[in-house]
C-alpha cells in the first residue's frame, strides 16, 4: 500500500502517509482518552505499525487520527478516531470518516465495525448501526447484505 493524500481542503490534510504520522501526538491523545486511558507508548507504536493510519493535520502539525485494521478484502475495524479540541465543530472529523471510507483499499467489504459512546453522530452519518451495547460503548456496523448473498 503506497502512501496517499485523501484529502486536502484549505490549510488541512489527510493523508495515509506513516512519515507524517506524530506519535507523541496520537499517544497524548489516546492515553487521556476514555477508550485507551494510560496505554503505553510503545502499544500505541505497535498498533499504528499494523493498522491502515489516516492522519489530520493542520501544516506540519497533527490535529488527528484515525486507524483501520483490515484483511482488506472482507472486514475492516475502525479505531481511535479522534479530532484534537481546538480544531473541532469545523467538519474534520466529518471529512476523516468519509476520507476513511472512500479509500481504494478498503472498498467492497462485507462488514465494517467500530465501538463508541456516540451511536447517533458521526458514525451514523455513514451507515453505521448499533448492534449491540455494554456500559461503555455501543458496538456499531456496516454489514453488505448485497456482497454476503454472494459469497
Amino acid at each position: 500500500m503506497t502512501a496517499m493524500v485523501v484529502m486536502e481542503t484549505g490549510r488541512f490534510l489527510i493523508s495515509t502517509d506513516r512519515s507524517k504520522l506524530d506519535v507523541d501526538v496520537v499517544h497524548g491523545f489516546l492515553a487521556r482518552s476514555y477508550w485507551a486511558a494510560g496505554i503505553p507508548r510503545e502499544t500505541v507504536a505497535r498498533s499504528i505499525d499494523h493498522s491502515l493510519c489516516f492522519g489530520v493535520y493542520d501544516g506540519a502539525s497533527q490535529i488527528g487520527f484515525a486507524r483501520v485494521i483490515s484483511d482488506f478484502a472482507t472486514y475492516a475495524y475502525v479505531a481511535d478516531v479522534f479530532i484534537l479540541e481546538p480544531y473541532r465543530e469545523r467538519g474534520l472529523g466529518k471529512e476523516l470518516m468519509a476520507s476513511i471510507m472512500a479509500y481504494p483499499d478498503l472498498q467492497g467489504l462485507r462488514l465494517w465495525s467500530l465501538g463508541t459512546r456516540d451511536a447517533q453522530g458521526l458514525y451514523a452519518q455513514f451507515g453505521f448501526k448499533p448492534v449491540a451495547t455494554s456500559r461503555s460503548r455501543t458496538i456499531m456496523e456496516i454489514a453488505d447484505p448485497e456482497i454476503y448473498s454472494r459469497s
